[in-house]
């Protein structure tokens, strides 16, 4: 069961994110299988939301919880799911109004990084 879920999860990793980031969550050992197996194989293969909006509730949660080392590879995966920059502003925009500005700054630089780089053709995970 575990083995089924796990690459459930592998599959929908890879159709959310890319195979860097999936080696780099891979490369946590039993932390990177739980990662997998759990928010991907369980979480992201529900069927009640779209992808689009499992990442607007990431991209949300990260911003307003400071978690600047995994909102990058959201922010990605927003803009892969049709997730337009300018949406993302907002999502970053209504986020702190709950959760304060202070996030929202450091979000709202980040999202600058990500497009930057994607125009100069570099969206991976570097």
């Amino acid at each position: 069961m575990d083995d089924d879920r796990y690459e459930r999860g592998r599959e929908r990793f890879l159709e959310v994110h890319d195979e860097k980031a999936l080696a780099a969550v891979e490369g946590l050992g039993d932390l990177g299988r739980m990662i997998v197996t759990f928010v991907y194989g369980e979480g992201y293969t529900r069927a009640d939301l779209a992808t689009r909006d499992r990442e607007i509730a990431a991209v949300a949660a990260l911003v307003a919880l400071g978690r600047s080392s995994q909102i990058p590879q959201h922010l990605r995966a927003s803009l892969k799911a049709g997730i337009s920059p300018e949406e993302l502003r907002e999502i970053i925009i209504q986020t702190a109004t709950i959760a304060g500005f202070p996030v929202a700054m450091n979000a709202m630089s980040t999202l600058k990084s990500v497009l930057t780089d994607r125009d100069r053709g570099r969206g991976d995970d570097r």
